[in-house]
């Protein structure tokens, strides 16, 4: 499976699992937009993502730990 920034829920998943120790709220979009690009799974281009999609990630994330 490919996955690319229009996945969001996929994305928040797969970072909740890589990333288990870690709490979404206070990750900066910077990091953020580099542990998804490092994703074994993700391919998209880094161009094709904006401050909108990464408050999508991170929210979905947020919810996904809930």
């Amino acid at each position: 499976m490919s996955l690319r920034w229009t996945d969001v829920l996929d994305i928040a998943i797969e970072l909740d699992e890589a990333h288990p120790g870690v709490d979404p709220m206070t990750v900066n979009f910077v990091d953020l937009m580099n542990w998804v690009t490092a994703l074994p799974d993700f391919d998209d281009a880094r161009e094709h993502c904006g401050e909108k999609i990464l408050e999508a990630i991170q929210a979905a994330w947020i919810e996904e730990r809930a």
